[in-house]
């Protein structure tokens, strides 16, 4: 049954990063994968609140942890898109472009994954 739950999860998880990344792409973004840029430290985020609820104030059973951590976030994070764009950017030779998409999803989405976690810790 986990895998039920984590399949429909990682349908709703990617229809939301499709819609999310297309619409940030679409509405005037600095450069080309940053929808894909918001969705990575946007699902870190969560994934860090999650996580920190589930420890601290919101016990979850390992199949809604499964739906929610697998499924949806697993569906709407996008590491393959953004390798992919990140090779894009190299053989188009946007080496600048490359290095800020690869260095600054690590980065902001570590600290979105910290900041969602302290959000959670602190109240």
């Amino acid at each position: 049954m986990t895998l039920v739950y984590v399949a429909v999860g990682g349908a709703l998880g990617s229809s939301a990063r499709f819609l999310l990344a297309g619409a940030i792409n679409r509405h005037g973004a600095f450069y080309a994968p940053a929808g894909t840029f918001v969705v990575n430290v946007l699902g870190c985020f969560l994934f860090g609140v999650i996580v920190a609820l589930a420890d601290r104030r919101l016990p979850l059973a390992a199949s809604t942890r499964a739906f929610l951590l697998v499924g949806v976030l697993g569906g709407f994070t996008t590491f393959s898109s953004y390798t992919f764009e990140t090779f894009v950017l190299m053989r188009q030779a946007q080496l600048w472009r490359a290095a800020l998409n690869a260095g600054g999803q690590v980065v902001a989405g570590l600290v979105a994954l910290w900041a969602g976690v302290a959000s959670v810790r602190g109240w």
